[in-house]
């Protein structure tokens, strides 16, 4: 087994603590409760952090700069998982989704699913507790006992022709974000790629339907509302080893187009689950915000949809004009460095 190191920046409640020790299950470990870390490189980690009422825990503050200011790479080759608790049932995702950007953003991977997410009520679990059944806090427990096993035993695999997946819904002839997919494109020759356009229209969001429903569709491989993505999404997403979704960003959210894939993949899901998969992210903003977008791919795709999160999963710019992204400072430096990580990522 792996030796864990397990990063605690505030005194954990009763239920963190009961979740900690079923994550580590006795197994060898160091726990760290300050800023004084040890090199993390190539260490398997577990964040378990304890919210404040207000959503806050002042000393994860003063860690993630402490790693940030080590250099870009002080996390290369670590992985990593997250435990959180908060006295309310609010805070627990955005809080959860910033600490992965920023950790991804040092060389951090995590498999899919990394967050074990313990909501005041723990009303949280209640899904889950359909499958395990038993009480709440058990139902805690055991997702964490799960999650220390995956970190302990997670390693990605290569793969010697992988097949990438390329979605988009922007126009390519004055679209910022193609114009860097195609930069990134350029070195990534001998690899299978294929790209899918979601057209306006062409895409039907998700209706909700209730779980029998769309369980009953999903071992079909199929969907209520079929189309594009039974015909085309659902067959590239199967068999790509990597997606790579090109994200400009609308209002600080993913345009509607692509959310409408994502909450369409959950029939898909039902079936097959994608912790096989990588994520990547090209996302481009007019003004301010791509980290924004980062977060909500992480917790949609990552967190919720178990697809891999490799380090450094996303390359983000700032473009607004047509063509502004040309302007941006070392941006084909930067595209090439993208592909590359893609690459030693995903090829054997």
């Amino acid at each position: 087994m792996n030796e864990l190191y397990v990063i605690v920046p505030e005194e954990p409640s009763s239920i963190l603590s009961n979740m900690i020790d079923a994550a580590i299950e006795g197994e060898n470990h160091i726990i760290i409760k300050d800023n004084n870390l040890p090199n993390l490189k190539h260490k398997r980690i577990i964040f378990a952090i304890e919210l404040n009422e207000a959503g806050f825990c002042i000393n994860l503050s003063s860690i993630l700069t402490e790693l940030n200011n080590r250099g870009e790479d002080t996390l290369e080759g670590a992985i990593a998982g997250v435990l959180i608790h908060s006295p309310n049932d609010l805070y627990t995702k955005t809080v959860a989704q910033n600490t992965i950007l920023h950790l991804n953003s040092l060389g951090c991977r995590f498999p899919g699913r990394p967050l074990v997410e313990a909501t005041g009520s723990l009303r949280n679990f209640l899904t889950l507790q359909k499958v395990i059944k038993k009480p709440l806090e058990d139902v805690a427990i055991e997702a964490s006992k799960r999650l220390g096993n995956k970190i302990r035993t997670d390693s990605p695999k290569l793969i010697k022709n992988p097949n990438i997946l390329v979605l988009h819904s922007s126009n390519r002839k004055t679209s910022n974000s193609i114009m860097l997919w195609d930069m990134v494109h350029k070195h990534l020759s001998n690899f299978n790629i294929r790209e899918i356009h979601i057209e306006n229209g062409t895409v039907r969001d998700c209706k909700g339907c209730p779980y029998t429903t769309c369980k009953h569709y999903g071992e079909q491989t199929s969907c209520f509302y079929g189309g594009i993505m039974v015909e085309e999404v659902y067959p590239a997403v199967l068999d790509a080893d990597a997606v790579i979704w090109i994200c400009p960003n609308y209002n600080d959210a993913i345009s509607a187009n692509l959310t409408a894939v994502i909450n369409r993949l959950t029939a898909l899901f039902r079936k097959t689950k994608f912790y096989d998969k990588s994520l990547f992210g090209i996302i481009v903003s007019g003004n301010s915000g791509s980290d924004t977008i980062a977060k909500q791919l992480i917790s949609a795709l990552n967190i919720n949809k178990t697809f891999r999160l490799p380090p450094k999963f996303s390359i983000m710019a700032t473009a607004n004009d047509k063509d502004a992204i040309f302007d941006v400072n070392n941006i084909e430096k930067k595209a090439e460095e993208f592909a590359e990580n893609l690459k030693n990522e995903i090829k054997k």
